[in-house]
């Protein structure tokens, strides 16, 4: 925020939010790639698309976080005047709290008290459509709270009957004597394990998905980029200029707002020269982003990891592109996706009316990259034909012989490889497949002239 310790009042009948930082001076314990200021923006920002009305926000510099609290305990107090004030419903922090913290903070200032990641899981929830993505989040969110049900409920440490063996009765005594707690703890990891198989099922069902793609032999290209940067409205606008290959030509939902959509959504394109790809929406990313939700989206998530092709999209008007985009890269590092190969696109140019030369400055800091406006459509065109030229020159054609001890590299050509022919003789497996770049080198020993 720009002023991160102004306040107002307002009459909304919304839950009242007030944000809360903390700027370490320590990079040890530094976990954003933004100022503090603009974290808190941000920040603010995710609050306004969970329904919170945002009264204010401040931050305190530390140089590393308090153990029983996050903040001081002179914020602690500053933090209360404000509640008395402002009739604050709810404190937000930028970072995440242990379930330690959230305990004494929430007992000292006697309100509710999140953390960005709770924040974001709200997010999540309130924006899932499909049954995965419902799976997904819920998944993460009771990740999420399996250590903090004694926060969330004070009632759990009561005995759901007598102990039978005392406090320390051990194994085999302690049935109907066991806490409250205990018996939510092991229905929440029972409901954890669940979650887990239907999660492993939607995996194979996605493996088998993209099985079916690559014997079709089209190429996947995943738009990837910070939340908000316009992934959905440039898919909208590829179909638009290109043309669906296909009768999935309805739009795609696009909103300016994070994390406007969560659930994965795949469209065949036809490209200039006449060759089809498909590309593929993802979720958003953003910094500080939640280790639960990029645990529980794995199965979406590897459709970025097995793209021929990343489109990474930038707000090239956002004060903070540089950072939006670090943060995007330490996600694909998290994701082993660093290796494929990328065409970074520079959204929303038409923000600066036309005129290029005022964002010669901008532009100069990526290279390699094009500037095009996924609302007017400037720059498409030239941006399929960037994607089209890349998928072409990042496939290489060879012809094979793999002996049969070599299977796992028979294997690697199913899964990543576009296969043209493939026949079996006394000594090995005979393959002519399109391979991408990346990939060439493991096969070298195998090439035939």
């Amino acid at each position: 925020m720009t002023n991160p310790d102004r306040y107002f009042y307002s009459d909304s009948a919304r839950e009242r939010g007030f944000l809360v930082g903390a700027d370490m001076r320590a990079n040890a314990y530094r976990t954003g790639l933004l100022s503090i200021e603009d974290s808190l923006e941000e920040l603010g920002a995710l609050a306004e698309t969970a329904g919170v009305e945002v009264i204010g926000g401040t931050f305190q510099r530390l140089n590393k976080p308090v153990s029983a609290t996050f903040i001081g305990s002179g914020k602690v107090e500053e933090l209360k005047t404000y509640r008395d004030e402002l009739s604050i419903d709810v404190f937000i922090f930028d970072d995440e709290l242990s379930p330690r913290q959230q305990r004494v903070l929430e007992k000292e200032l006697n309100v509710k008290v999140i953390d960005r990641t709770a924040l974001i899981l709200d997010i999540f929830a309130r924006h899932a459509r499909t049954r995965e993505g419902q799976l997904q989040v819920e998944l993460a969110q009771l990740e999420y709270r399996l250590p903090r049900l004694t926060r969330m409920w004070t009632h759990l440490a009561r005995q759901a009957g007598g102990r039978a063996g005392g406090a320390t009765g051990g194994v085999g005594v302690r049935g109907p004597g066991e806490t409250q707690l205990e018996v939510d703890r092991r229905e929440i990891n029972r409901r954890i394990a669940a979650l887990k198989r239907e999660l492993e099922k939607v995996r194979a069902h996605r493996a088998r998905y993209r099985e079916r793609r690559r014997q079709s032999q089209i190429p996947v290209v995943a738009i990837v980029g910070y939340t908000n940067a316009g992934k959905s409205t440039l898919l909208n606008r590829l179909m638009a200029i290109a043309g669906a290959a296909d009768d999935t030509e309805n739009p795609i939902y696009a909103a300016d707002q994070l994390f406007a959509t969560l659930d994965p959504t795949t469209r065949r394109i036809i490209l200039p020269g006449g060759s089809e790809a498909l590309f593929s929406d993802t979720v958003g990313f953003i910094q500080k982003l939640p280790t639960e939700l990029v645990a529980a989206f794995r199965a979406t998530l590897e459709e970025v990891t097995e793209a021929a092709l990343l489109l990474h999209v930038v707000d090239i008007t956002h004060p903070n592109a540089a950072e939006q985009v670090a943060a995007v890269e330490e996600t694909l590092r998290q994701l082993d996706a660093t290796d494929i190969p990328m065409v970074t696109v520079l959204n929303k140019i038409d923000a600066f009316d036309g005129e290029l030369s005022q964002a010669e400055n901008v532009l100069a800091a990526f290279d390699d990259s094009l500037p095009v406006s996924a609302k007017t459509g400037y720059g498409v065109p030239e941006l399929l034909t960037r994607i089209e030229t890349m998928l072409q020159s990042e496939m290489v054609t060879l012809t094979l012989h793999l002996p049969y001890s070599a299977g796992n590299l028979v294997s690697l050509l199913h899964e990543q490889a576009m296969i043209e022919s493939e026949s079996h003789d006394e000594t090995g497996t005979q393959v002519t497949a399109r391979v991408p770049q990346k990939l060439v080198r493991l096969f070298a020993p195998y090439r035939q002239k």
